[in-house]
């Protein structure tokens, strides 16, 4: 098997690179894939060589092989100056954070935020002597209103978690660069695949890898893609400051989820907007919020910038009892009740955004849940939720 160079693999389409991206059988004796390199220590042959750290490896926090070959395949769905990866998700979006703001600094969060990246921004950036404050994940380029003298970053996420609503990403990095303001980015629900981040001009972008990169819901782990060398080289001395480090095992499993990620997604994509107007037509459902569907208030922004769409979103109920919410999901047989989502099966579960929603308030009559598409037979899954609405009327 030949080695391509770098102009001739840039080349290739994306399906391809990211079957090739982070491997060379040539260095794993033949095998197809890396090997798991497990290790603290790194000898080296002599003094002069350790004083002068000439090892491509110093110890087991700053790297292996192992997990050089997964930062390498998502340098080329990422597309930006370079990749840290962490062991969680939620460390991945506090991570850059860290890495960029310092006491006396302001940040400007969308309401609609992660709830954990959430909780970090309340608890822990305070106690630092950053400044927190949060805002419609709807005022597009009117967020330079918002900025104060310190302000030194923006964090979005669009879609917004459980509540779906769509962030004019483009008119927020106009306003933010013009008075040298960062723009971070949770990229997680749409991937590179769908959002191509950098491209739009986000400085910092963030993937909860355990989702769609992993696949599979057997591993925790969390990118940070920087747009520049300036920027990377500030979260990188912040991941090496902080000690963290993946296991090589979930490098591993990374990249194998990655193999087959282009094609996961294309299949729950079209799962989810399907799953998405059957349940718009349903009379036991308010609304649907899922920005690929035409009727929802984001579309137009999705189809403007976005190439794909997950298949996690939400629905609002008409209003009825708990109870009876319960009896619908309690006696689900395919769809499990639990946190996460981006794996192969399908997951349910009820949230109330009210308690900690601060700069806008969902209009929400009815109970929501969020669903999440897995790759199970869609009819089946109808039928589970068919059953599963028959309990919710016998039990209003």
């Amino acid at each position: 098997m030949k080695k391509l160079s770098p102009p001739d693999f840039a080349r290739l389409r994306e399906k391809t690179r990211l079957v090739l991206a982070g491997r060379d059988p040539a260095d794993s004796y033949g095998f197809v894939n890396p090997a798991i390199v497990r290790g603290s220590t790194v000898i080296y042959p002599n003094m002069e060589d350790f004083l002068a750290r000439k090892s491509r490896y110093t110890y087991g926090t700053q790297g292996n092989p192992t997990i050089d070959a997964l930062i390498a395949a998502l340098n080329t769905m990422e597309g930006g100056a370079g990749v840290v990866v962490c062991p969680s998700g939620l460390l991945a979006c506090t991570l850059p954070m860290l890495a960029v703001l310092s006491a006396g600094d302001h940040l400007l969060v969308t309401d609609s935020v992660y709830r954990p990246t959430r909780n970090f921004c309340n608890k822990m950036l305070p106690r630092l002597g950053i400044e927190v404050s949060y805002y419609d994940p709807a005022v597009g380029g009117d967020i330079a209103k918002l900025f104060k003298p310190n302000t030194k970053a923006v964090w979005t996420e669009a879609p917004g978690s459980q509540t779906f609503e769509m962030q004019d990403i483009p008119a927020i990095v106009e306003a933010a660069h013009a008075r040298d303001v960062l723009v971070l980015m949770d990229n997680t629900w749409a991937t590179p695949l769908f959002f191509d981040s950098h491209k739009f001009g986000v400085d910092i972008s963030v993937q909860a890898g355990t989702k769609y990169y992993a696949g599979h819901s057997d591993v925790l782990i969390g990118t940070v893609s920087a747009r520049t060398p300036e920027l990377y080289k500030l979260v990188r001395d912040c991941w090496e400051t902080l000690g963290v480090i993946i296991a090589p095992e979930d490098a591993f499993l990374t990249l194998r989820g990655i193999r087959t990620m282009h094609i996961r997604l294309k299949e729950q994509m079209p799962a989810g907007l399907d799953m998405a107007q059957w349940l718009s037509e349903r009379p036991e459902v308010a609304r649907v919020l899922h920005p690929a569907l035409p009727s929802d208030p984001g579309h137009a922004l999705w189809k403007r910038d976005f190439t794909g769409a997950s298949s996690l979103f939400a629905i609002e109920l008409k209003p009825v009892a708990m109870k009876a919410v319960g009896a619908m999901l309690d006696g689900l047989t395919l769809f499990g009740m639990g946190a996460s989502w981006g794996g192969y099966e399908s997951l349910v579960l009820p949230f109330d955004c009210k308690p900690y929603r601060t700069a806008t308030m969902p209009n929400f009559a009815g109970p929501t849940i969020r669903l999440h598409i897995g790759l199970e037979d869609l009819e089946d899954l109808k039928a589970d939720l068919d059953a599963g609405f028959a309990r919710l009327r016998a039990a209003s």
